[in-house]
Formats: C-alpha cells, sequence, structure tokens
C-alpha cells in the first residue's frame, strides 16, 4: 500500500515538474523567459514552449497589442503669448522589438507608459511653446500633432531605441485654466447680456415705432373713409334734393300738401303729444282749414 502511494506521488511530481517545464505563449503576446531573474529569452510565434523549471527559469508575458496612454497630467502649459492652457492628448503606440524593450524600458507595460508619458509631455511642452491659442484651436492643430509625434519617434529610436511604435498622437481638449476659464465665462456673459438688453431696447424702440405708424395709418383710413362718407352722403342728398325737386315742381300744391302731412306725422309721432295752439289763425293747420287743396281737387 505505501508502495503505491510512493509511486502515485512520485507521478504527480513528475506531472508537476512536466508542466513547469511548459508555458504557452498567446498570439496577443510576447512570452520573455528570465533566467535567475534575469532576461534569457523572447518567444514570439504563438504556441507551446519548454524551459528550465523554477527557480532557474520564469516566463512573464508582455503584450504586443495596440495600446493606448491617455494623459493624466492637469499642469498647464504656456503658449507663444504666456497664456496658460490645458491640454488632454493621447497616444497609441505598440511594443515592436521586445527585445530593446526588456533592456532599455523595462519588463512590462506599466514601464514604457511611465516613460513615454513623460516623452510625450515634455514634446507639446515645447511645441505648444511656438504657438499660439488661436493656432492651436485651428487646422494647424494637425500640425501640431504631427511635431510631436515626431520628437517622440526621435527619442525613443535614440540611441537606446525602447523598441516602441508610435501609432498615433492626438489631442482632445484645448482649453484654459480654471481661473482663466471662469474669468472668460464671466466676459462672455456679460457681453451675452450687453448684446441681449441692446437688442430689446432696439425691439421696443421698433415695437413703438411700428405701433405709432399703425396708429397714425388707423387714424388716416378713418379720417379719409369719413371724408369720403360725407362725400357720398352730400351728393345722395343732393342728388334726393334734386329727384324732390323735381317730382314736386310738377306739382307745387300737391308738394305742399305732402310737405304739411309729413310735419303733422312727425309732430304727432306720440299718443301723448300735446300742441296747444289755435288751428283758425295757426298756420300749421292751414292744410286742415282748406287753404291748400290737392291738385287733383283743383282740377275738378
Amino acid at each position: 500500500m505505501n508502495r503505491i502511494g510512493l509511486i502515485f506521488s512520485s507521478f504527480l511530481v513528475l506531472i508537476a515538474l512536466a508542466s513547469s517545464t511548459l508555458f504557452v505563449v498567446d498570439q496577443r503576446q510576447f512570452g520573455v523567459v528570465l533566467a535567475l531573474g534575469k532576461f534569457k529569452d523572447v518567444i514570439s510565434e504563438p504556441g507551446l514552449n519548454f524551459k528550465l523549471p523554477p527557480p532557474f527559469q520564469n516566463v512573464i508575458y508582455i503584450d504586443k497589442r495596440l495600446l493606448t496612454l491617455d494623459s493624466s497630467d492637469t499642469e498647464p502649459m504656456l503658449t507663444a503669448e504666456k497664456q496658460r492652457v490645458v491640454i488632454d492628448w493621447y497616444v497609441r503606440w505598440r511594443i515592436s522589438e521586445p527585445t530593446e524593450y526588456i533592456r532599455n524600458v523595462g519588463l512590462n507595460e506599466g514601464a514604457g507608459t511611465i516613460q513615454l508619458n513623460r516623452v510625450v509631455r515634455n514634446a507639446f511642452q515645447e511645441e505648444v511653446n511656438k504657438r499660439t491659442v488661436k493656432e492651436l484651436l485651428s487646422l494647424k492643430r494637425e500640425d501640431l500633432m504631427a511635431d510631436v509625434k515626431a520628437e517622440v519617434l526621435a527619442k525613443v529610436r535614440g540611441a537606446k531605441p525602447w523598441g516602441v511604435d508610435i501609432v498615433d498622437v492626438r489631442i482632445t481638449r484645448v482649453d484654459y485654466v480654471e481661473a482663466i476659464t471662469e474669468s472668460v465665462y464671466r466676459r462672455m456673459e456679460a457681453e451675452r447680456k450687453r448684446v441681449a438688453n441692446e437688442l430689446r431696447s432696439t425691439g421696443a424702440a421698433e415695437g413703438e415705432k411700428i405701433r405709432a405708424d399703425a396708429d397714425r395709418q388707423r387714424e388716416v383710413a378713418i379720417a379719409n373713409a369719413y371724408r369720403d362718407a360725407q362725400k357720398i352722403k352730400g351728393e345722395g342728398d343732393a342728388e334726393a334734393a334734386r329727384i324732390y325737386g323735381e317730382a314736386f315742381g310738377k306739382d307745387p300744391q300737391f308738394a305742399q300738401f305732402y310737405r304739411s302731412l309729413e310735419a303733422y306725422k312727425t309732430s304727432f309721432a306720440n299718443k301723448s303729444d300735446v300742441m296747444v295752439l289755435d288751428p283758425s289763425s295757426s298756420e300749421f293747420f292751414k292744410v286742415f282749414r282748406g287753404g291748400v287743396a290737392p291738385a287733383a281737387n283743383n282740377k275738378k
């Protein structure tokens, strides 16, 4: 029984020892073999590989994919006109030569990130010092990013190459520092309020002008309409008088009789009307007394 346990234990030890000598490199990584803590070899091709068991050899992995470095420094930079601005940027980079990277930078991506952040920051500071804020916000921003990329490439490909490739450098934001931004916003707000007040004043003046012109046109229209109405009324009265004149001129006695009847009708319009006069001597009741007879009776 003890022999079986010993065999089984030995088998497990052999499996553990064999597994410690095998490692798999993924297609997204570089396999770095370290011998007693020192760099020995880089495995670039994916697959199963062999090494000595620990502590003689160990394996670490470095990412070979495209990496992104975002700016984390909020320190302002000075432009050509000594304006303090804050720039947000990012860099797309990858490890292209793992052997050079390990020897000159470090054993992981973090070491490259720290050093690359410093280099990119210094390159941006140098290029921003040559340009004005207007140029940073205009189409010349592309020239700035191209110049920064060129400076960073020159640094990482220098006497001690880093073994990295800089794919792209981009600016995501250019802004004044918070104190200046607040001052600019206050000035913009004051200017907008001034423009708004000016527009309101101009609008009120234009409104008064339009209302006054509308009132004037209304008065002119009413006056013209009244004038035309009076003119038409006068012409109508004249035409009516002419017609009456022509009609009554043919028989004056009938005309007088008709007008007297109209006068009586107007005078006695209400039942409560009372007139105190002498019918025998008043000219008003001359028709009743037979002083004026219709033309038809006269002819008879």
